[in-house]
């Protein structure tokens, strides 16, 4: 029997989808739409039926209704001008890998229900970290490896339960966490890492104080609470330091908090989901210095590496901390590859069970695009980069806080309120998105270029926009008084 949809065929159907797409980008690279859509909680769910229909409806009427009611209703993170929070990008390659994973519909908890998965997952990040320049003891030929996660969230969750696994010499599968175990990192980490130390039953994290005017964590900090930590009894398991925090895009010095958990024999996670794409081209390598001591490293590819979402590539040094934390081995799961020993099953790597086929559309991208061309697409990204900067710079009235790769931060001369003004005069616009953070007391907004879509003029226009709205603002500050440019944080 042939496969349709509706009235229509596969084929065309699949056909129209590309169409829709090639649109989109195309509207989006033009700036033909709006960032964020003028709509009200609600608004959206009273256009859609409150019943499945009872009798199936032609496909191209579900794909009419994507354009009338699902597109107008979306943030379009693909805009030129979303600079509110870090990519989430796609490419074409993506999209085709995507959609051949989800039509051979394959799941690969062990390697045994999916061999070819199984092994090209481990083949395809061997060749990512090696185009990133991290060190060997990640690779799958030695005792490390790598694994696909849904998100950074998940590999800190997992890195969290491996610390655990360690620090307790495995006593923590039967004891759980005893009230004696911690985590630390600093108060810029992701809310990622709280939410992972709390689930995994360790409470809020201790918080590392950051170097004065850096948003760095501070290792001589880090090794005095450490160091009371333990002579209290408490035993500190895992250290989250962070290459591009959220808020300022502040890179931790990995190499000296590295010696630190070395000393007291804690887990050194990194999370690098954002930043850690830019190591794809060698001159930004300095942002790992001292990884090659790291027991666990996580970057998204779904943020600056063309993969589409959910995608994250984490990597452990030791797998058997991690494999031995997760494992459960019911009847149902024993087979003769798993007891063998010689095989990875990635349902040891992480919460799910079921581990989908993520590495096909990752696979499509490293092929189709090569080293040269990511390294192109992250330089283009940073050039956009430091392009903003320059104009925030150069703009009388403004101040630029900071500068780190991809992320501009900057905030109206005078006051906090007139920057909070600024933000919410921008919002009302639906034309470009910033997001808030605060740095010692000050509001600032988050500028984060990181569209594919994006090119220099579409990066002079969101600056025009963003003068013309700050220009309707009164500034009530003193004539004299001019407020200088702070040094850029986390740069180099």
């Amino acid at each position: 029997m042939s496969v349709t949809l509706g009235d229509d065929s596969f084929r065309s159907a699949i056909g129209e989808v590309a169409a829709i797409l090639e649109d989109y980008w195309e509207d989006l690279r033009e700036e033909r739409l709006p960032v964020t859509p003028d709509l009200r909680p609600g608004d959206v769910r009273a256009m859609l039926p409150d019943r499945v229909p009872v009798h199936g409806e032609p496909i191209r009427d579900v794909l009419a209704d994507v354009r009338r009611v699902v597109m107008p209703g979306l943030v379009h993170w693909q805009h030129p001008s979303f600079l509110g929070y870090y990519p989430t990008q796609t490419s074409p390659a993506s999209v085709v890998g995507e959609l051949l994973a989800s039509g051979l519909a394959v799941q690969h908890m062990m390697w045994s229900t999916g061999p070819a998965a199984t092994e090209l997952e481990e083949a395809v990040l061997d060749q990512l970290a090696v185009a990133l320049g991290l060190p060997e003891r990640f690779l799958s030929g030695g005792n490390g490896g790598g694994v696909l996660q849904d998100s950074a969230s998940s590999a800190v969750l997992v890195a969290v339960v491996a610390a655990l696994y360690r620090a307790s010499g495995g006593r923590w599968r039967e004891h759980g966490a005893e009230g004696r175990y911690r985590l630390y990192c600093t108060d810029q980490a992701n809310s990622c890492v709280p939410k992972a130390s709390r689930i995994a039953g360790l409470g809020e994290p201790v918080l590392i104080a950051t170097t004065a005017g850096t948003c760095e964590m501070d290792p001589r900090a880090l090794r005095e609470r450490l160091a009371a930590d333990r002579a209290a009894g408490v035993v500190p398991a895992i250290v989250v330091a962070s290459v591009g925090t959220t808020g300022t895009c502040a890179i931790d010095p990995v190499a000296a908090v590295a010696a630190v958990c070395r000393e007291f024999a804690a887990w050194l996670h990194v999370d690098a989901a954002y930043a850690g794409s830019a190591a794809v081209c060698p001159e930004n390598r300095w942002i790992n210095e001292g990884v090659e001591h790291a027991d666990s490293y996580a970057v998204n590819c779904h943020k600056w590496l063309l993969t589409g979402p959910p995608c994250d590539a984490m990597w452990v040094a030791d797998r058997h901390s991690l494999t031995a934390a997760m494992d459960i081995r019911p009847a149902f799961l024993r087979n003769q590859a798993s007891d063998s020993g010689d095989v990875t099953d990635f349902r040891d790597w992480q919460v799910p069970l079921m581990h989908p086929f993520r590495a096909l559309k990752l696979w499509f991208v490293l092929r189709t695009h090569g080293v040269e061309g990511l390294r192109a697409h992250i330089r283009e990204q940073l050039s956009h980069a430091a392009l903003f900067a320059d104009l925030v710079r150069e703009s009388p009235g403004f101040e630029l806080v900071s500068h780190s790769l991809g992320l501009v931060c900057f905030r109206l001369s005078g006051d906090n309120a007139r920057t909070e003004r600024l933000r919410a005069d921008l919002d009302a616009t639906h034309q470009i998105l910033v997001t808030p953070a605060t740095v010692d007391g000050r509001y600032i907004l988050r500028a984060a270029l990181g569209s594919r879509l994006a090119s220099r003029t579409s990066v002079r226009n969101a600056w025009a926009l963003v003068r013309e709205v700050a220009a309707s603002i009164p500034d009530d500050r003193p004539t004299s008084s001019e407020t200088s440019a702070t040094p850029s944080v986390g740069a180099r």
